[in-house]
């Protein structure tokens, strides 16, 4: 897809370009006139979730296409902010790029060009930390030198800014899909180092949770068997945390397998002239491993 690398100027350029066609579109198009942050919410959720299904694909035609849909509607907020006298979508990057820095603090901000925060109760130190100026000590402390190290700084900066959040699970989103809320829980708990020493132990916990459940399902207790099956999950996302995969991903991906195999055998009931109900289970079984037999080859 790439045809050419674009220059800093060309990238600013083409930025300035969607900023003044929004700017156009708000003054003479009805339906963005129309918009409210409230009426733009479900499109953004939309726009998401079609971003991660590209993602998710792996295509990059299609990335690119909903990466702009995103981006159009950051602009789009920061421009109804704007006409409110709230904020712009220049207070959007600045702010951003200062909790940027910030939370980076092994980084030599002082080095490595002409850097600066913008907010007024920051600084650079000499040591190259954006620092709170009231701050009377800034932590020194030995560069991190894993991705695991950097999220555990990341975190305790984190913690330590001002206005942020209050506490370390403050911050995920109640509205998260739980999938994804549970794998950030951990995550956030992990970097405060709470979490398992040794992430075998987390076999013996989900074989623990595994127990309860079928205890609850054999007392016929509905009840408990939901909060029962509630704990299964969160030790399985657990476990696909410790050794580095992606539960939610992993699902989605077993999702579509189940759609590709079912859709082979609706196809090939409809090819028989015959519904799917009419199959018997072991028609719909020898088509469903006819159809993992063609994409194992």
């Amino acid at each position: 897809m790439k045809t050419k690398n674009h220059s800093r100027e060309e990238k600013l350029q083409a930025f300035a370009r969607l900023l003044d066609i929004q700017e156009r579109l708000r003054k003479e198009c009805p339906w963005d006139r129309k918009q409210t942050c409230e009426s733009l919410r479900p499109y953004t959720i939309e726009e998401v979730y079609e971003l991660s299904d590209a993602l998710l694909q792996g295509d990059a035609r299609e990335i690119c296409k909903e990466l702009g849909d995103v981006l159009e509607h950051i602009v789009f907020y920061a421009k109804l902010a704007e006409e409110q006298g709230q904020f712009d979508i220049a207070d959007v990057c600045d702010a951003h790029s200062d909790k940027l820095m910030y939370r980076h603090d092994f980084i030599d901000w002082n080095k490595g060009g002409i850097w600066r925060v913008v907010n007024p109760e920051m600084e650079i130190n000499s040591a190259g930390q954006v620092v709170y100026r009231t701050d009377e000590v800034t932590a020194t402390h030995a560069n991190p030198t894993t991705a695991s190290a950097v999220e555990a700084s990341w975190e305790q900066r984190k913690q330590r800014e001002r206005h942020g959040n209050e506490t370390v699970l403050s911050g995920v989103p109640t509205s998260l899909p739980s999938l994804i809320k549970a794998a950030r829980i951990q995550e956030k708990a992990r970097n405060v180092g709470f979490d398992w020493k040794n992430r075998r132990d987390v076999w013996q916990k989900v074989r623990e949770e595994l127990d309860e459940l079928e205890a609850e399902f054999e007392q016929g207790d509905t009840k408990h068997a939901q909060a029962e099956l509630g704990d299964v999950l969160f030790s399985l996302v657990n476990a696909a945390r410790l050794y580095q995969l992606n539960p939610d991903s992993a699902l989605e991906q077993t999702n579509q397998k189940f759609i590709r195999r079912f859709s082979y055998v609706e196809a090939q009931a409809k090819a028989q002239d015959r519904a799917l109900s009419n199959l018997s289970l072991e028609e719909m079984d020898a088509l469903w491993n006819e159809a993992k037999r063609k994409e194992e080859k």
